[in-house]
């Protein structure tokens, strides 16, 4: 597998701890944690709209209808990430938070994975799988410690 995409993955999962710090900061300005999200959403749809007309692609509007109904709920599962780490981020701490958050990515891609559902191609749940998972279930119980 490409180095890259790997570098690429590690750089953007930092990118969500420093996402939770500004968040908080911005919640905090605006005194709304709330309007915090609303902003941080603006702003990356801001950034997305200049990135594909730059990129000069066009949706294929018809093929919208081809989308199953329960796949346009991931902008509802996006908005629920970025308003709760912006909630928890100050109540829980930076660690705590993207550890629990990467715990239950690591469950659900385990049961994902294993039903091949998603568009995801399937993959059994192994026991190498299941240890990796509790042993990042320790390691937040450990880390988590005061």
């Amino acid at each position: 597998m490409n180095l890259w995409l790997y570098l690429i993955a590690i750089a953007v999962g930092a990118g969500l701890t420093v996402q939770v710090g500004l968040n908080m900061q911005v919640g905090r300005g605006l005194g709304s944690p709330l309007w915090a999200v609303i902003i941080n959403f603006m702003v990356g749809l801001a950034a997305l709209l200049c990135v594909a007309m730059a990129s000069n692609t066009r949706p294929v509007w018809s093929g919208a209808s081809q989308v199953p109904a329960s796949a346009w709920l991931a902008g509802l599962l996006g908005a629920a990430y970025v308003g709760c780490v912006t909630v928890l981020g100050p109540r829980i701490g930076a660690l705590t938070l993207l550890g629990m958050l990467l715990l239950g990515q690591l469950a659900a891609a385990l049961l994902i994975d294993h039903l091949g559902i998603l568009g995801f191609p399937r993959h059994a749940i192994t026991a190498p799988r299941v240890i990796g998972t509790a042993l990042l279930l320790l390691g937040v119980i450990l880390a988590s410690r005061q």
